[in-house]
């Protein structure tokens, strides 16, 4: 399954923004200057960006985010088309609904890079089975557990005395006592705090 492992610093920087690839913990490096493209020369590069230009960047700016490679990306979008409604919230919508991003959103993990390693060695069941699969589509009713074999483990442990459903978005829930969390609806584009014009990525791929 491929994925990008260099560093996330370089990506930041591309796109000028904190794409929220670490722990707010940890977060960038002092040395990552998003004011600064990376490379040697980046500061004199610094141009006025044609609308194509735009659009790319915005694009692969989600991709980012959410950690998808492009195929799988112009996928989702392919999708989004087909449902009903704005095609630029829908795919922010099914982005979303990934169960790596869900086990973000309820506080199993502190970035969504570290949800996808914890969903891919199998430590979450999704309506009581084992799901392993970071880029499964969760949907609204759907129940996200911790599973029974994992809960002893040092990390949920620790994970279990920082949880609060309080910073939980509304369209999801969360069970502290069983460590459980369920999608009570679809989000909407206000629930997605994420900094995105999704417009630009539908002039993309419409080009």
């Amino acid at each position: 399954m491929a994925r990008y492992i260099g560093p996330t610093c370089k990506l930041a920087r591309r796109e000028g923004v904190d794409l929220e690839l670490k722990s707010p913990a940890r977060g960038l490096e002092s040395k990552c200057k998003l004011n600064q493209p990376p490379g040697q020369h980046g500061a004199s590069r610094r141009v006025r960006l044609s609308d194509y230009a735009l659009q790319l960047r915005e694009k692969q700016k989600v991709r980012r985010i959410y950690g998808v490679l492009e195929r799988q990306f112009r996928n989702y979008y392919k999708l989004a088309a087909k449902q009903r409604g704005a095609t630029g919230e829908n795919l922010l919508r099914l982005l979303e609904s990934r169960l790596d991003n869900v086990v973000y959103r309820l506080g199993f993990s502190s970035s969504r890079a570290q949800a996808r390693q914890i969903v891919l060695h199998g430590h979450f069941d999704v309506n009581g089975r084992k799901t392993n699969i970071p880029s499964y589509l969760v949907k609204p009713g759907d129940i996200i557990t911790v599973r029974d074999i994992s809960r002893g483990k040092t990390y949920f442990k620790e994970v279990s005395q920082i949880l609060d459903d309080n910073q939980v978005p509304a369209w999801l829930s969360l069970d502290l006592t069983n460590l459980t969390g369920k999608m009570v609806d679809l989000p909407s584009r206000d629930d997605i705090d994420v900094s995105i014009n999704e417009q630009l990525i539908v002039e993309y791929y419409s080009r």
